[in-house]
């Protein structure tokens, strides 16, 4: 089974001077899925304030994490 991150580039956070500051956000991790749309699909069932929050899924960047133990 593998495991997949995914990141928002519609990110925004206040810096510690106070200004505005454009950056991208992790949205989510999804472990136990076979590939990215199964990935995909879990994400979205699991966590309801992505849609609730309006992010665009389209633009969502998915990196599957490799990692030995």
């Amino acid at each position: 089974m593998k495991k997949y991150i995914f990141i928002s580039p519609e990110g925004e956070t206040i810096a510690p001077n106070g200004n505005e500051v454009e950056n991208m956000q992790v949205i989510g991790i999804v472990e136990n899925v076979t590939n990215e749309n199964e990935a995909l699909k879990k994400l979205l069932l699991e966590n309801e304030w992505i849609i609730d929050a309006e992010f665009n899924i389209a633009e969502f960047i998915c990196y599957e994490i490799n990692y030995s133990r």
